[in-house]
């Protein structure tokens, strides 16, 4: 019963910006590391940021210095801030969560529906 949902997807103008959420709608399990992954038009998924529960951050090349990723641990949220958009930033926004599931005895991820940005030039 455990779902992610996003939201802030949407049309920008290259260099502008754009902040995407994730909610996790249980809390009946621990999360540990959340994550984006987006996947554009005819590519394969690629990882975007992560942040464990901790608050550490890990980037990969293409967008750092340009996004960030938090998290709301009260509200079960985690934000993807994206400022100096590109073109090649267009891409379907996936949210991940990797959770612990005490009944179950393992760690199981999660993923979200997925929200759309459009980047113009």
């Amino acid at each position: 019963q455990v779902q992610l949902v996003e939201s802030g997807g949407g049309l920008v103008q290259a260099g502008g910006s754009l902040r995407l959420s994730c909610t996790v709608s249980r809390t009946i399990f621990s999360i540990n590391n959340m994550g984006w992954y987006r996947q554009a038009p005819g590519e394969q998924r690629e990882f975007v940021a992560l942040i464990t529960s901790g608050g550490s951050t890990n980037f990969a090349n293409s967008v750092k210095g340009r996004f960030t990723i938090s998290r709301d641990n009260a509200k079960n949220t985690v934000y993807l801030q994206m400022n100096s958009l590109k073109p090649e930033d267009t891409a379907n926004y996936y949210c991940n969560a990797n959770v612990y599931a005490p009944d179950r005895g393992t760690n199981i991820n999660y993923w979200g529906k997925g929200t759309l940005v459009t980047v113009s030039s």
